[in-house]
């Protein structure tokens, strides 16, 4: 080999000794084996002492289930069994109705009065009702609930009001409200909807047939609109064999009223 040869490769041998030495990789884990990093036992930590925060609770609720029932009257006591919110509750038999504990509710009051509302509105305690909005307490007992229901808020303060019946005529109020809104706004199709559901909710209403037949009067709907008229006046007349002084009066002109959009329509 000649010399220049032999330096060439002498030379090559002394560069690659400066450069960087590559580690060939190695294996970090066997064929099959599971990592179980430091996080799972943060994670099973965290398990542990949800498990405990349940158990603490079911404990706080056991009791305040039981402190409530041992003094409840019997309407009381049937609501709590029901899960639902009643007027005359105290504070643990609202606990106990709606299954919860203090920590759920945010309090605020004075002089006698109280209001309990949601501590966080991700997690508004519910009845076997609805989710409750907030609770007003005087003197230590329910005075009102109201709950938030997809039609809108619904106040509870008298018996009559917590009955099936009454719970309909809430919600056809809301609905007409709604539907008044898209009337308003000239959505009549829209609103038409609304009023529909509330007359379903509360059959015999003769506000909310006025609101049909005034819809299907704009909407250019001859003959619906006379029958709901016709209907109109017949629950109006009803009505107004047991009123007396201003609210016949009042009934006795949108009567006349309506009889006169019949005259129109029938003239068209």
């Amino acid at each position: 080999m000649s010399i220049w040869k032999i330096a060439g490769l002498s030379l090559l041998a002394a560069t690659a000794a400066c450069g960087p030495r590559i580690q060939p990789l190695q294996p970090t884990m066997a064929n099959g084996e599971v990592l179980r990093p430091q996080a799972d036992a943060t994670v099973e930590r965290a398990r542990a002492e949800g498990e405990m925060q349940r158990e603490r609770l079911a404990d706080q609720q056991a009791a305040a289930t039981g402190t409530a029932l041992s003094g409840c009257t019997p309407e009381i006591c049937d609501a709590i069994a029901r899960g639902e919110v009643a007027l005359g509750m105290t504070e643990a038999e609202i606990l106990a109705a709606t299954r919860t504990t203090p920590q759920a509710w945010e309090l605020r009051g004075a002089g006698g009065m109280m209001t309990m509302a949601a501590r966080h509105a991700s997690r508004a305690p519910t009845d076997a009702v609805a989710r409750l909005a907030f609770i007003t307490l005087r003197d230590g007992a329910v005075a009102s609930y109201t709950y938030r229901e997809p039609t809108g808020f619904r106040t509870v303060s008298s018996p009559q009001d917590a009955t099936r019946a009454g719970r309909a005529a809430a919600r056809a109020e809301a609905l007409l409200d709604q539907g008044d809104e898209y009337a308003t706004a000239g959505a009549l199709d829209r609103a038409l909807q609304y009023y529909d559901q509330a007359d379903i909710l509360r059959p015999g209403d003769a506000e909310t047939t006025l609101r049909i037949a005034t819809t299907l009067d704009k909407q250019l709907r001859p003959i619906e609109a006379t029958l709901r008229y016709q209907l109109f006046i017949h629950q109006l007349e009803l009505e107004r064999i047991n009123a007396h002084g201003e609210a016949a009066a009042r009934m006795a002109e949108a009567i006349a009223r309506a009889h006169e959009r019949i005259v129109v329509i029938e003239r068209q």
